[in-house]
């Protein structure tokens, strides 16, 4: 759907730090989410998202992977809030360093929040991601980065439970070739991983 080009140049338009590899070590990985404006913050509870990871390989040639995923949480947690300020929503933005490989509830390898984000905290169970700069928190709220169904070949297609603010990819193919890159990356480059979130809007 994009190219790692328009993505790069909206991420250092931002101000943003985009991981060129100039020493050419490989799996320098940038590891962006594409949150889905045209949904325009309707709960759709569909993996209608991206994750994107771009990075240089062995041989210093540029690589590039989109896979459908969500930023945003499913329908179950938004109508059952688990705390009273209301269902987490990351917010757009950068977070060096956020992330570290770990397992995600104990079960299975995944990226794990190790540094504060910010997330909008979203409490009336309306149908509608309330995404209100006067109504955000930041610290440590477990907003993984994981996948949906644990089942080889298969794809998960609604998100219900699957995310309470984690991102989550959904196919578990796809699942595995990002966390084979994650793991390569961090041989070289240690168990630290930055994401950045940003709008659909945004990418020409």
């Amino acid at each position: 759907m994009y190219t790692r080009e328009q993505i790069m140049k909206v991420v250092e338009e931002k101000g943003y730090k985009y991981f060129h590899d100039t020493a050419d070590k490989s799996y320098d990985v940038n590891i962006i989410g594409i949150r889905n404006s045209e949904t325009k913050g309707r709960v759709t509870n569909a993996f209608d998202d991206l994750i994107t990871i771009s990075y240089k390989d062995e041989n210093c040639e540029w690589q590039y992977h989109e896979f459908a995923c969500t930023t945003d949480p499913g329908t179950h947690w938004v109508e059952n809030i688990m705390r009273k300020e209301g269902v987490a929503v990351l917010k757009e933005g950068q977070y060096r360093g956020s992330h570290k490989l770990r397992l995600h509830q104990g079960k299975y390898l995944a990226l794990g929040q190790k540094k504060d984000v910010t997330v909008y905290r979203d409490n009336n169970r309306d149908g509608v991601y309330d995404l209100d700069d006067n109504n955000t928190q930041t610290g440590l709220f477990g907003i993984n980065i994981h996948r949906a169904t644990g089942r080889a070949g298969r794809k998960s297609t609604r998100v219900d439970k699957w995310s309470a603010g984690c991102q989550v990819i959904a196919h578990n193919d796809d699942w595995h070739e990002f966390l084979d890159i994650c793991q390569s990356a961090r041989e070289i480059h240690g168990n630290s991983f930055s994401y950045t979130l940003l709008e659909s809007k945004d990418i020409a």
